[in-house]
């Protein structure tokens, strides 16, 4: 049995109370103290099989079995803390993470919030029935690409562990979902109000990336950086502009005669470009305009510009679907985490936690 199934099997099974409930957007990908998740478990196995070490503790029996905390009569061990952080180092391998103190206060402490929403199913009578964790065990085998029951229980078995007990685990995570989603999720909306708050203050922002093309004349101030030079391009280029707008002109034959930039040769074409590209009020300038549209003339640290958009792209359509879709699940994910800690701050408050990790283990 190679070691990488076997961290496969840990990974299903044993830390099934660990987990995330899957169906809350976005949630699952920060880890413990929403630092950013660890790096996948890379796709070719160790040359030689890898075995999990203990890593708080040495396998001593005596000491295995240790109660680190009782959640309301219901005790935590050092092998379930030992398991957990084994699996998460051995996933985390290549950033040589350390059992650091820090890091088993945070295992520690994610179990007993679980402990509490599991406990908190059991009070709000929620049930989970054989058929669904059934239904669930079946979706894990095939996940782990085994052939059956018998070949998973037989695996499990070569760990010390039994189905009974991930069954057990699977019901509990089960339970632990139906009632986040109870007290949590089912008290969490958006509305479409909200959605379109957020759009607007974010438009800048959300827009970052979307291409535009738009040609300019530039005319530059004579004689060098005087008033009567400045004076003087200012009002050639407004008789460029009134030959444009009044005078039926090709912009691309004017921008080749006057235009005193690179982009003269090519009809004062800028290109297509991306948000951001551009000095800032440049683009503003430029983003104002409707397609096809002129600017009046406008004075930059070079001279004097003459901006005709030729397109833009815009949230709307479908685009714009998606960023709201995008900012309506960042915003109940908000929600949902203030709501959640809320709620776990209520339980433990009437709780009875007795942490007796004293940091020796």
């Amino acid at each position: 049995m190679s070691g990488r199934l076997v961290v496969a099997t840990l990974l299903v099974f044993a830390l099934g109370g660990c987990s995330v409930p899957q169906w809350v957007p976005y949630l699952g990908e920060k880890v413990l103290d929403k630092t950013e998740p660890p790096a996948p478990v890379a796709a070719t196995p160790p040359a030689s099989p890898p075995t999990l070490q203990r890593t708080v503790a040495p396998p001593d029996q005596s000491v295995t079995d240790r109660v680190l905390a009782v959640v309301n009569n219901d005790a935590i061990t050092l092998s379930e803390l030992q398991e957990a952080i084994a699996v998460y180092r051995y996933e985390n391998r290549e950033r040589a993470v350390e059992a650091s103190d820090a890091l088993v206060q945070q295992f520690l402490s994610r179990m007993i919030d679980n402990r509490l929403q599991i406990q908190e199913a059991e009070r709000e009578k929620i049930v989970i029935d054989d058929a669904e964790v059934d239904e669930e065990l079946a979706d894990r085998i095939k996940r782990m690409n085994l052939k059956d029951k018998d070949e998973l229980e037989a695996m499990l078995k070569a760990q010390g562990l039994s189905l009974d007990a991930a069954k057990k685990r699977i019901r509990d995570e089960l339970r632990r979902n139906r009632i986040v989603g109870r007290k949590v999720r089912l008290r969490v909306s958006v509305t479409e109000s909200e959605v379109t708050q957020y759009l607007e203050a974010n438009r800048a922002k959300l827009e970052t990336g979307l291409a535009y093309h738009a040609r300019h004349i530039l005319i530059l101030p004579e004689g060098g950086n005087t008033d009567v030079g400045w004076e003087s391009a200012r009002i050639r280029a407004d008789m460029l502009r009134t030959q444009l707008l009044q005078g039926g002109a090709n912009f691309e034959e004017l921008a080749r005669q006057h235009s005193r930039d690179a982009s003269a040769r090519d009809g004062g074409d800028l290109g297509t470009l991306k948000r951001g590209e551009l000095a800032q009020d440049i683009e503003a300038q430029i983003l104002a305009l409707t397609p096809e549209a002129i600017s009046a003339p406008y004075r930059s640290a070079l001279g004097y510009h003459i901006f005709r958009l030729e397109s833009k792209e815009a949230l709307e359509g479908q685009g714009l679907d998606r960023v709201k879709s995008q900012i309506r699940d960042i915003l109940f994910r908000e929600k949902f985490d203030a709501r959640l800690d809320t709620w776990l701050k209520e339980i433990k408050q009437r709780a009875i936690i007795d942490v007796r990790l004293d940091g020796q283990l």
